[in-house]
């Protein structure tokens, strides 16, 4: 069993270690859990995965109604959690961080069903801080995670990510021709993460001029929630170096013609630039749980893997930032070797392998 879910950064390694799973042992069976409601419950159907989802949701951190109704949804949540645990029987139970990971996981602990948990980020996350005294394994992508597990627990594994990022140096044709973009021209990708960014869309929307002024190219993934809006409010008329989608499926072809990327600071979206190997911009999101965004973006920093543009700023440095790094290509090639030499391709397989050792 595997659970977790809400945003991509949690779906979509969730995904990579079921279909290394599967690669290494075809028979193997999975079920996924998910809370009610979240991305998981589309996304994970959509990979060729069943999933079950739970009635729960995070506790808020300010004060709001909707944590009255915390402790029940909880209780209902760890009553099915035991009802799916014995029914599914798994062999392995494994979690990824998330609302539904929590009421799965301590049930399994309390069945002593072997467990693993998978932190993606270099500030552990509330559910997995709590789980992991009493899980088996801890795999994560960052050093110096002991600060907040037990230390005898931890494997350094780095973050798996969707088998479909991974470029073929083949596919440059192809994915010109599946954006209809000219080869000849300089290339900007905008990613938001899988629910879009706030700042970031403001800041290209109002440079597109500047864009255009630079005859630069644009694949732009606003997020489902920002979407229309951009539509409605774009002043400029659209304009044929232009690809505007709420969510790229085909990423490894945007990855390809990239030739800089601007990106949330998200530990997915992170890991993704670096099996890409492309030269970005880190815009951390404040908006997130112990700023945590800021410091993956700052591991990159240090290792003069990418550039970083504070989201307060994102307004007056974003665009400005871009296409200064587009017009340097030495400084281009210093970040994306770096960037690189920061990747763990094998991730997914790894922690596949640390599942099935469990299962042993």
């Amino acid at each position: 069993m595997i659970s977790g879910g809400g945003t991509g950064g949690h779906v979509y390694p969730a995904i990579s270690i079921a279909q290394a799973l599967k690669t290494m042992h075809s028979d193997v069976e999975i079920l996924f859990v998910g809370a009610q409601g979240k991305m998981e419950m589309k996304k994970v159907p959509e990979a060729g995965f069943e999933i079950v989802g739970l009635w729960i949701n995070g506790l808020q951190r300010s004060i709001s109604l909707k944590n009255l109704m915390f402790p029940i949804k909880l209780l209902l949540s760890l009553i099915k959690s035991f009802q799916l645990i014995r029914s599914f029987r798994p062999d392995v139970v494994v979690g990824v961080g998330g609302y539904a990971s929590g009421p799965l996981l301590y049930m399994a602990t309390l069945n002593k069903i072997p467990t693993l948990i998978q932190e993606q980020n270099s500030y552990a996350g509330l559910t997995n801080k709590w789980l992991s005294k009493s899980v088996s394994t801890i795999c994560v992508a960052y050093e110096g995670m002991d600060k907040f597990f037990p230390k005898d627990k931890i494997v350094l594994t780095g973050n798996p990510v969707r088998k479909d990022i991974f470029q073929d140096s083949t596919q440059s044709k192809e994915a010109y021709a599946f954006f209809k973009l000219n080869p000849n021209k300089k290339t900007l990708l905008v990613i938001g993460g899988s629910l879009g960014a706030k700042s970031v869309n403001e800041s290209i929307l109002s440079g597109l001029e500047q864009l255009w002024a630079a005859d630069t190219q644009l694949i732009w993934q606003t997020g489902g929630f920002y979407y229309t809006q951009i539509m409605s409010e774009m002043k400029t008329p659209w304009d044929e170096r232009l690809r505007m989608y709420d969510f790229i499926k085909e990423m490894q072809y945007a990855y390809t013609i990239a030739d800089v990327v601007v990106s949330r600071a998200g530990a997915l979206s992170i890991s993704e630039l670096m099996l890409s190997a492309k030269p970005s911009i880190l815009i951390p999101s404040p908006n997130v749980a112990e700023d945590h965004q800021k410091l993956n973006a700052q591991k990159l920093i240090s290792g003069r893997a990418a550039l970083m543009v504070p989201d307060a700023l994102a307004g007056t440095m974003l665009v400005k930032t871009a296409l200064s790094l587009l017009s340097d290509e030495e400084q281009q090639k210093e970040l994306g070797k770096n960037i690189s030499a920061m990747g763990r391709p094998n991730a997914a397989r790894d922690i596949a392998k640390r599942v099935i050792e469990l299962a042993a």
